[in-house]
């Protein structure tokens, strides 16, 4: 897979890390911002052409063949327990009132179920592999992206890249009576046809 740094949401570029320690409910450390990279915090609309007038927006999933990929993923396992963690992701665009920050965000993606801290012992596990997805159905073209991760109750240890890549490594999870996940195993007894 190929990281973009303006294109990771979690870890911060000051300490070197890439990923956040999850315990509770919170958003990932760091909002994409689409629009414009270093925005002027005393920029307005009111300047000539508005605030994007400046140019330098990245695409992000409109038209891409093949489209940019939604990677979250366990980096440091969780302990064992049989509380839960969702994934999100939002968008927003612009504030009307004071530019260059987010206006009201809308969760364009969630992961399909609550993911038990049980089966995040090994880190690699991805909690979502999805496109990147278009804005849905009313919703303003965002500028800003983020990330939420939701926790059923406190969760122990445990750590959380997220990121826009635009590759992943896909190789399925196969069987392990003994415990792990081992990649590409098939389950005993499947024949495999050649």
């Amino acid at each position: 897979m190929i990281l973009d740094r303006l294109l990771t949401f979690t870890g911060n570029l000051a300490t070197g890390t890439i990923s956040d320690a999850i315990t509770t409910t919170a958003d990932a450390s760091n909002v994409i911002d689409l629009g414009l990279n270093g925005v002027p915090a005393t920029l307005t609309a009111a300047q000539p052409g508005g605030p994007l007038a400046l140019g330098g927006a990245r695409d992000i999933g409109i038209g891409d063949d093949p489209m940019l990929k939604l990677l979250i993923m366990v980096t440091v396992p969780f302990t064992s327990s049989a509380n839960t963690l969702t994934c999100s992701l939002s968008g927003a665009p612009d504030s009307t009132t004071t530019p260059g920050t987010p206006g009201s965000y809308t969760v364009m993606w969630t992961s399909p179920a609550a993911v038990p801290a049980s089966s995040m012992t090994t880190a690699g596990i991805y909690l979502s592999n999805v496109d990147v997805p278009r804005q849905i159905p009313g919703q303003p073209m965002p500028r800003y992206l983020k990330v939420t991760f939701t926790a059923s109750a406190a969760l122990a240890a445990g750590s959380v890249y997220a990121g826009i890549v635009i590759d992943r490594f896909d190789q399925p999870w196969g069987y392990n009576p003994t415990g792990g996940l081992p990649l590409g195993a098939y389950i005993p007894g499947i024949t495999v046809n050649n």
